[in-house]
């Protein structure tokens, strides 16, 4: 057989299996040579877990994997590497104090060393042109854009001249602007010959850049290749879920297909009138540099009860900034802040918590929760937050209580003595959910609420914030998923460098949000 017909990369009935858990089980799948191939499913469907065998980081329990042909031996990134196949991970691993031409070079395997500064740079200079990346070589890689350093992440892989390259969930963190120069990379690597594998996620970008899909589900292969250009939103999103998806998920479906087009399908939610004041204002706030990120800089924002606010914007420009600014954990330069008409901007986080917000952190694993102690302890820290002791408080009282949340929010869990890091992704946010979305609850923070939950769990986390918002709670919702923050929101605010760059009400413009996003339209747009 020619190399011509052979398929690029192949997997042959691997399996791999974690102690009692099996991650994948008998999946077969063939990539041809100069496509782009899609990999989908929900999360725990095994997707990067198949990756990282596909590429040589993780040696299958059984199975094997092919290279044009020739078996490689399972488990052993350096001979993957020699056959011509390279991973960029989701998360990005170039050192961030290194120029770009050290780390162009400190990927380099086999290359002679080059230790003056000129000399490095112009050594890559032809590598990163040829990919259509334009940087200087000298930056340092901290100092870059999300984008960016993801380009040097792909440039980096292609080193060795790979055959194959797989991307795990390459567009999470990308602005619109920053995905279509992402597919057009790859696309320039599909008529190079370069078989593309793409970890996703998202059904619409699926459609927009796949030329084969291949669905996970539980850890085996449900289906696959499929011609991506026959193939239609609504059966991958059955095939992905497991039986047809719902009215509500069809809905949503849609609704990403139309943002991805350019205009929210959702017409714009009637905002109740509640009475009193703003849940949340913010008057001329600038803070002082912060380890989280960039300062603020004069931001000003209101958000009424039952209402709520995107915040979008390539991550890193402020967004959690703002949110310690809110929950004072930053010292503030100038301005003012107030929730529910109460100046707070001198008073601590126990005083804000008791004039109602609430926060649904970044990190549920390590801002939201204490893997190593129980779901009763966790849940209980909304009294210690809020300044009460609980000394005073009956142990077996606390977990009555919390076991009547748990339930009440559906989280799957033996006993609320069992420890939190036991949980699934979507069970830990919906811990969270249960302590933080009470019915005191006057302003919500959701910093990225549903990042890394699968379909229904991000479901639910979207049923629960509406719930809150339709009760009078205001929603601060902080996304670097665009597709969610137009699904849910009354009203988008930008954040570029520190500042409000744009404000939009639906139906949102895509290109428009995108533009404030990159700095290319700094004028509000509502």
């Amino acid at each position: 057989m020619s190399n011509v017909t052979r398929p690029a990369l192949e997997c042959r009935d691997v399996t791999v299996r974690f102690g009692p858990t099996t991650a994948l089980e008998d999946v077969s799948v063939a990539f041809a040579a100069g496509e782009i191939h899609a990999v989908v499913g929900q999360n725990g469907a095994g997707k990067t877990t198949f990756a990282r065998t596909a590429a040589g980081l993780l040696q299958p329990s059984s199975g094997g994997v092919d290279v044009l042909g020739r078996e490689v031996r399972p488990g052993d990134v350096g001979e993957s590497r020699a056959a011509g196949v390279e991973l960029v991970h989701q998360s990005f691993a170039l050192p961030p104090s290194f120029s770009v031409a050290e780390v162009m070079e400190f990927g380099a395997t086999g290359k002679g060393r080059i230790y003056s500064r000129g000399a490095l740079a112009e050594k890559w200079r032809k590598h990163l042109a040829d990919l259509d990346i334009q940087v200087d070589l000298h930056r340092k890689v901290a100092d870059l854009p999300i984008e960016t350093q993801q380009s040097i992440e792909i440039a980096r892989a292609l080193i060795t001249e790979a055959k194959v390259l797989i991307l795990d969930e390459p567009t999470a963190v990308l602005s619109p602007t920053g995905i279509d120069t992402l597919f057009a990379r790859v696309r320039r690597l599909k008529s190079r010959g370069v078989t593309v594998i793409l970890i996703l996620h998202k059904i619409a970008e699926v459609l927009a850049i796949a030329d084969t899909v291949t669905v996970l589900r539980g850890g085996r292969k449900v289906c696959g290749p499929l011609d991506g250009r026959e193939v239609s939103g609504d059966e991958l999103a059955s095939l992905i879920v497991g039986d047809a998806p719902s009215k509500s998920q069809s809905a949503n479906d849609g609704d990403r297909a139309s943002a991805e087009a350019g205009v929210s399908g959702d017409a714009p939610h009637p905002v109740p009138v509640f009475a009193g004041a703003p849940a949340l204002e913010l008057r001329n706030v600038s803070t002082r540099p912060d380890r989280e990120g960039v300062a603020l800089d004069a931001v000003r924002l209101k958000i009424r009860p039952g209402e709520i606010v995107g915040v979008a914007g390539v991550e890193g420009n402020g967004q959690r900034t703002l949110v310690r600014a809110i929950a004072a954990l930053v010292d503030l330069g100038e301005g003012t802040i107030s929730l529910s008409g109460l100046d707070v901007t001198s008073k601590p986080l126990a005083a804000r918590r008791n004039a109602g917000l609430r926060i649904i952190p970044f990190e549920r694993n390590v801002e939201g929760l204490s893997l190593t102690s129980s779901l009763w302890e966790n849940w209980s820290t909304r009294k210690l937050l809020q300044g009460s002791l609980l000394r005073f408080i009956r142990p077996s009282a606390v977990r009555t209580a919390c076991d009547a949340s748990l339930d009440g929010w559906g989280v799957h869990y033996r006993n609320s003595g069992q420890k939190a890091g036991s949980l699934s992704g979507g069970n830990a946010q919906k811990v969270i959910l249960a302590r933080e979305v009470d019915g005191d609850a006057k302003l919500i923070i959701a910093a990225q609420p549903t990042r890394g939950l699968d379909i229904g769990a991000t479901a639910f986390v979207w049923q629960s914030l509406r719930a809150a918002r339709d009760r009078g709670a205001a929603i601060l919702l902080i996304s670097s998923d665009l597709d969610e923050i137009f699904d849910i929101s009354d009203r988008v605010v930008v954040m570029l460098s520190g500042r409000i760059s744009g404000e939009f009400l639906p139906p949102y413009d895509i290109h428009a949000v995108g533009a404030a996003m990159t700095g290319t339209a700094m004028k509000a747009t509502a």
